[in-house]
């Protein structure tokens, strides 16, 4: 199945312009061999090999750090497939879109050395123009975001037409205004985490300022949220969930925190986790009732005017 991917193109997309010159997409990360041969089927596998490689160029770096670099390395060469479609930030606002041609190759002495030839449509799209959450999976942080969910709006951006404003049929709204802020549940609470209770004990996981632990990519999904506490002994996992929270949700964190518990954590550390959601029921208190390392935390929607 075809997939359609955001792909930064070097650090704030210095890189773009000479991507699109060059007909290619690339990587770096500061893994100075050729790939070819080396890329398993895997991206765990790859991660097991390189992780060491990169953290001896980098030993002041976690291993946080060093696994979304080379998570991100094999998701270029190898996890992108031809016929995949690929959005790169222009660094003005727009994005380049292209199909992924050939495979892997790699050239040696080059800003970003690790390559994928694409064909460029002749064609931008202006970010101004995309619905809110296309805008938000497109700015997530990382080198590369799936954005396949989207595909009928960026075909539509690909053809010239400009999508209408669609509310799914299966979404009943009992109040708009909750509805539109749940929207953005995500990218509230991580721009206010300081100001909540969780921010006085926990850290969004951060490397030079720029925060990586937001849709952290693990072997099982990817996790909404990767704080670590402010004495670096404990990493927490928290799991976003719109309206009433399932009791599925208790074993999908605790397959995250697995994750991070097996690949992440740092020796000592131990492994928390979190689910925010706006409701509760039986169920999923029966769940937690069992499972101590994790908590359960209500957030409350409200919009009020007054008048001065």
């Amino acid at each position: 199945m075809k997939r359609y991917l955001r792909i930064m193109l070097g650090p704030k997309s210095i890189h773009a312009d000479e991507c699109y010159a060059g007909n290619f997409i690339g990587a770096n990360f500061d893994i100075d061999t050729n790939l070819t041969g080396q890329l398993p089927d895997n991206w765990r596998d790859f991660n097991h090999k390189f992780i060491p490689v990169w953290m001896q160029k980098h030993p002041d770096k976690s291993k946080v750090a060093a696994g979304l670099s080379c998570g991100a390395l094999w998701t270029v060469c190898k996890g992108i497939k031809i016929g995949d479609i690929v959005l790169c930030p222009t660094g003005t606002g727009s994005y380049y879109v292209g199909e992924v041609i050939e495979n892997y190759t790699y050239h040696a002495g080059t800003n970003l050395p690790h390559r994928r030839a694409v064909k460029w449509y002749n064609v931008r799209i202006d970010r101004a123009e995309m619905s809110d959450a296309l805008k938000n999976s497109t700015g997530s942080i990382g080198t590369v975001s799936d954005i396949t969910k989207y595909a009928d709006e960026i075909e539509l951006y690909i053809g010239g037409n400009k999508p209408p404003v669609i509310i799914s049929s299966d979404e009943t709204i009992e109040d708009p205004v909750i509805f539109a802020m749940e929207k953005h549940l995500e990218e509230f609470l991580v721009k206010n985490w300081s100001q909540t209770e969780l921010g006085k004990q926990y850290d969004i996981f951060s490397e030079d300022g720029e925060l990586v632990g937001q849709q952290y990519q693990t072997d099982t999904g990817t996790l909404d949220i990767l704080a670590i506490s402010k004495d670096k002994k404990e990493l927490l996992v928290v799991e976003l969930k719109k309206g009433r929270a399932s009791d599925n949700v208790v074993g999908q964190i605790q397959r995250y925190m697995g994750y991070v518990l097996e690949e992440l954590a740092e020796e000592g550390q131990t492994v928390k986790g979190v689910i925010i959601a706006l409701e509760d029921d039986l169920r999923i208190k029966r769940a937690l009732a069992v499972a101590p390392n994790i908590d359960f935390y209500r957030y409350q929607v409200s919009f009020k005017l007054y008048k001065n």
